[in-house]
């Protein structure tokens, strides 16, 4: 089992850490910074830094086979650490906050357009979110100029948790259709974007285990580049990053 210290804090950069495995398919540590590939977000890059100076280039971040485990994957060629060794985590900060940055914007555009969820990828610079419309027509300039509305607020986005049983309770919560968010474990955790700003009680809240900003004007301004048709009822909607 890996502690995730990225749940609790999203802006930790580097950790201690103690190596559990290792082999070139990846590297196990006690605990980490480094956030896995899932829901849509790129795994975390950065390096292990030795005690003797040496450093160990990780080039990704997955889920493990083993549950709540992490392989932090090396880059070719790389002299790895021994079981039991002690290293320092150190993220690639720079990539990881354009995805946070990305990411929190992405939970905007549900706010903005109110269709269903049907894919998405985060980015470090553009992303993309595939939508349900039906008979809904989107409009690029009003989805841009609602999107950075949202930003200048500079609304907080908090984590939190809730039960497996109250988000069952709450359906409308999971506005991803294709990917069911995880549950079997008592608890989900939940992303709310200005609470008690929007109609419901929050501009956005829905669940998501990825890393974001703490209030959306860290953002900073964005702009639609373009709305794809995807299908008789798909449009997909790709944003990107005004400024690096």
């Amino acid at each position: 089992m890996t502690e995730e210290l990225f749940r609790a804090d999203a802006y930790l950069e580097r950790s201690e850490a103690k190596v559990t495995a290792t082999g070139p398919d990846g590297i196990e540590l006690d605990r980490t910074v480094f956030y896995p590939m899932g829901g849509g977000q790129p795994g975390d890059s950065g390096t292990l830094l030795r005690a003797d100076g040496a450093t160990v280039a990780i080039v990704d971040t997955r889920k493990g086979t083993a549950p709540d485990g992490i392989l932090h994957i090396p880059a070719a060629g790389q002299t790895l650490p021994a079981v039991g060794e002690r290293v320092t985590a150190q993220l690639d900060w720079p990539r990881r906050h354009r995805l946070m940055r990305m990411h929190t914007c992405l939970h905007l555009l549900c706010a903005v357009v109110p269709a269903g969820v049907t894919g998405g990828q985060v980015g470090e610079a553009r992303s993309r979110l595939d939508f349900d419309v039906g008979e809904l027509v989107l409009d690029k300039a009003d989805i841009q100029q609602k999107l950075n509305a949202l930003i200048v607020a500079n609304h907080p986005a908090v984590p939190r948790w809730i039960s497996d049983a109250e988000l069952a309770a709450q359906p409308q919560l999971v506005r991803t259709m294709s990917v069911k968010p995880p549950s079997g474990q008592g608890r989900v955790r939940l992303l709310e974007i200005g609470a008690g700003a929007g109609p419901n009680g929050a501009v956005d809240l829905q669940p998501c285990g990825g890393t974001h900003v703490a209030a959306t004007g860290e953002i900073g301004p964005v702009v639609v580049e373009k709305i794809e048709n995807k299908g008789k009822r798909n449009r997909r909607v790709i944003v990107a990053l005004a400024a690096p």
